[in-house]
């Protein structure tokens, strides 16, 4: 999706990496040291599939071990290559730092088309690719934990899963091997909503702040803004679900691989969904207006731009056309480096990557330590809070009848009051607690210093920060 002239994706991050370090006071060693990737391990395997052997090829990359294990995903799609998984890696590593979990930065990828092959042959594949891996130590609960990524979802991470545990028959701790799983494997509650969720918390912090919305031109609250959003995968239909329907806001226009669907009365994003799954694309549905080339669509005019597919959709080809004054980027890297600068002298506001896709790696984190304690969150606090709740209630009713107050709680109050904190609500309080605490570290930075005049550069001066505090603190 590059033009001439466009710096590569694993570019584009070492070249906003090095503006944000400009501004830093870092050793030259430590600061190379935070940036290269550690490794990267190539694998070449085969698997008799349809009667003759196919040969694939995947890789994992470890970019920090600052702190272990790293954490990473895994994303199957024909475009993987090893510049594509090692920037993916980087991003990783100030992601979790950013959001203060305790990972290093890690991504893997196979060279695959998964629509090309059936279930059975892609639980052949998967299987035989981790085995490749585990047996490297490159997928373990405490050095490698994967998680999925574009082209993989539960059912992937669930046999990873149950490769690891077949081939580490003692150990106690192997379903923190991977992240994503199905609940019924080891999952959590609300991982697979995860990383659209937060995309939501994101957004509902920055327009908590007047000064922000105002940098962005925008005014009010998320109700009646105009958003579109580039793919209708996992992370850009419940973005775009949650934001419509919990905020009120108007989706135009959603852009995937066969055009575009525009409205400017707002989309059923629930509907749209059941017609892509049901056909595979948007041409057909009912209502709305079908446009074939959806990439000029991203220039339409907007209140929030939301690229939740791949990289480097908005670049030195189109920035100048983009109308949007706020983008949130959903997706790994879809601005590139050249289109950032453009966009940024042109005052559009980017709320960046590394924070507005953290929710995945949030819930992956969550998973891993349920994993680990081998037991549900609110197992063992949910029906205390609900009897603390319960006499409370009576005692107010009580005293109530006993005064002659004559006034009782609604039925919905009570229902909602006595209800105690299930896993998915801790799960959704403890994301919202996150992302709200990873954006004020990074207004912090932007609006505390003169020399700081974008999010972007904010998140990387935090994240690097912290990973500079670690490795200083091992000795470096």
């Amino acid at each position: 999706m590059s033009v001439a002239g466009e710096a590569s994706f694993r570019e584009s991050v070492d070249l906003m990496f090095k503006r944000a370090t400009a501004l830093m006071d870092l050793s030259p060693g430590l600061e190379e040291k935070i940036r290269v990737c550690n490794s990267t391990y190539t694998v070449r395997f085969g698997v008799r599939l349809r009667g003759k052997i196919e040969t694939f090829t995947g890789y994992r990359s470890v970019h920090s071990e600052h702190m272990e294990p790293v954490k990473g995903g895994i994303r199957y799609s024909l475009g993987v290559n090893q510049e594509e998984v090692e920037a993916l890696a980087a991003l990783m590593t100030y992601k979790c730092a950013l959001v203060d979990t305790p990972f290093g930065g890690s991504k893997g990828g196979l060279c695959i088309d998964p629509r090309q092959w059936d279930e059975h042959e892609l639980e052949q594949i998967t299987r035989r690719f981790a085995y490749e891996l585990i047996k490297r130590d490159l997928i373990h609960p405490a050095q490698n934990v994967p998680a999925p990524d574009m082209g993989t979802g539960e059912r992937e991470m669930a046999w990873i899963a149950d490769q690891y545990a077949r081939m580490n028959t003692t150990d106690i701790n192997a379903k923190a091997c991977v992240t994503g799983k199905p609940p019924h494997a080891g999952g959590i509650q609300g991982r697979v909503e995860a990383t659209g969720r937060g995309v939501q918390y994101a957004l509902r912090e920055f327009f908590r702040y007047r000064e922000d919305r105002e940098a962005a031109r925008l005014t009010g609250d998320l109700d009646g803004k105009r958003v579109i959003v580039q793919g209708l995968g996992n992370v850009g239909y419940h973005a775009a679900k949650f934001l419509s329907e919990e905020d009120g806001v108007r989706v135009i226009a959603v852009i995937e691989r066969d055009g575009a669907i525009v409205d400017e009365k707002g989309i059923n994003i629930e509907e749209l969904r059941q017609h892509m799954n049901r056909t595979g694309g948007l041409a057909g549905f009912p209502k709305e207006r079908h446009l074939p080339e959806g990439a000029a669509v991203l220039e339409m005019e907007c209140d929030i731009l939301i690229p939740a597919a791949l990289e480097g959709v908005i670049n030195l080809g189109n920035a100048a056309l983009i109308k949007a004054p706020l983008i949130i980027e959903a997706a790994n890297g879809p601005v590139t480096f050249g289109a950032d600068e453009i966009l940024r002298k042109k005052g559009t506001l980017i709320i960046p990557d590394m924070y507005a896709n953290a929710g995945g790696v949030t819930v992956s984190y969550f998973e891993w330590v349920k994993n680990l304690s081998h037991i549900r969150f609110g197992r063992m606090q949910r029906r205390a809070e609900e009897a603390r709740s319960r006499l409370l209630v009576e005692e107010l009713e009580r005293l109530s009848s006993d005064q002659g107050l004559g006034w009782t709680m609604s039925q919905d109050f009570k229902q909602k009051f006595l209800q105690g904190s299930d896993e998915l609500a801790l799960v959704r309080s403890g994301l919202d607690d996150t992302m709200r605490t990873a954006y004020q570290a990074m207004r912090e930075v932007w609006h505390g210093r003169t020399d700081v005049n974008d999010l972007r550069v904010a998140a990387y001066i935090v994240a690097i920060d912290r990973v500079a505090k670690t490795y200083r603190s091992k000795g470096l």
